[in-house]
């Protein structure tokens, strides 16, 4: 199975990405864009694309290695960059958020580096410290300082999507790394705690939390969009309405074509290309940690790891969002949202993965592993170089 785990791997990624664009050809031409052509948001996606593909090729075939020998690099680059979106007028604001960089020709989100490059920071840190991982500093606290630089910046950003989802990440990284369950406990439910407070600190965020709690009162509200999908999803059934006779594109649901295309999905193909649409983030993760658990090195397994835990809780919360299982948040859906700096980091991600499958372990050495483990009764992953 883990030879055939790349396969299907790029098999779902292909599957998201043409229902992304075909939905964003749909939606696009109601977006409120001024003077701009019908055509602009699918042009531009498949400009980004096309960048995204070329980082995934390039990535692909560059030895994963390369991100642990120059992690401190890309780590200094993104925190240079999340402190340039508050300097005008570089730094772009949109709707009260700073999370944008102006390059003249496009906008770019520096926390998508951010995300890279944290991931890469830590799976360095545990790969040169596997003794350590259980310690109080070096397994707990150095990780979490190292994590705190890029939130720091992100977080003032007022992007709390963000930086719950790369901190969440961290915490998920610690955990398969091998940092103390009792460590991690408090500061998961601190977390939260935090996350809660500055939500009821923030009107505009404070709004849509108790739009969550009740939708029918704030339907045209802060509730609004979540309401419009909910509706959206009614409207499309099992088989939906049918491609591009979707109603709520029509100015009634806000960002359909991007933090609120999966509903979109849901109304104009209906319930089974929804459940395609999860059942592929279901392979990209079942895949994913097939290649990181068979990484031939302690570090490729946690950038394996660290790189699908990203697109699975992105996915998880953009979905959740969709369906009001979760309070409104500022996520695309990757692969099919629209969003260029998004689209290229995950397309890179997947050519990272592609590469620690590569330089994996053959089914022999896979087989040979596991009778090793058997015999000597090992519950972790070692470094076999």
């Amino acid at each position: 199975m883990h030879r055939k785990s790349v396969y299907f791997l790029v098999g779902a990624v292909a599957i998201l990405i043409v229902i992304g664009c075909v939905m964003l050809f749909s939606t696009s031409p109601f977006v409120e864009s001024g003077k701009r052509s019908g055509l602009y948001f699918i042009q531009r996606q498949i400009v980004w694309l096309g960048i995204g593909f070329l980082g995934c090729v390039i990535s692909a075939n560059l030895d994963h290695h390369f991100w642990q020998k120059t992690w401190v690099w890309w780590f200094a680059g993104s925190l240079v960059l999340l402190a340039l979106c508050f300097v005008p007028p570089i730094g772009m604001a949109k709707n009260g958020s700073h999370r944008w960089l102006n390059l003249g020709v496009a906008s770019f989100q520096p926390s998508e580096l951010a995300k890279l490059a944290t991931v890469a920071a830590l799976a360095t840190w545990f790969a040169r410290r596997e003794n350590d991982a259980s310690s109080f500093v070096r397994g707990f606290v150095t990780p979490l300082a190292i994590a705190a630089a890029p939130l720091a910046l992100i977080a003032p950003e007022v992007d709390m999507g963000s930086t719950a989802l790369i901190g969440a990440t961290v915490l998920a990284m610690m955990f398969v790394a091998g940092t103390r369950v009792r460590y991690l406990a408090p500061i998961v439910v601190g977390g939260l705690g935090g996350m809660f407070y500055l939500a009821t600190q923030m009107p505009e965020r404070l709004g849509r939390l108790l739009a969550f709690m009740n939708l029918e009162r704030d339907r045209l509200g802060a509730g609004l969009q979540q309401w419009r999908a909910k509706i959206a999803f009614v409207s499309g059934g099992e088989t939906g309405l049918g491609l591009g006779n979707g109603r709520q594109k029509m100015g009634y649901l806000p960002e359909a074509h991007t933090d609120f295309i999966f509903s979109m999905v849901g109304e104009e193909l209906g319930l089974r290309c929804t459940l395609l649409v999860v059942l592929c983030y279901v392979v990209i993760i079942l895949c994913g940690v097939l290649i990181a658990m068979n990484a031939r090195d302690r570090f490729g397994m946690l950038l394996g790891f660290g790189l699908v835990i990203v697109l699975a809780l992105q996915a998880a919360v953009n979905i959740g969002v969709n369906v009001a299982l979760l309070p409104n948040k500022g996520l695309p859906l990757p692969f099919v949202s629209y969003g260029g700096s998004n689209l290229a980091f995950c397309l890179l991600c997947i050519g990272i993965l592609i590469n620690i499958y590569r330089q994996g372990l053959t089914e022999k050495e896979v087989k040979q592993d596991a009778m090793l483990r058997a015999r000597t009764g090992a519950k972790r992953f070692r470094a076999r170089i």
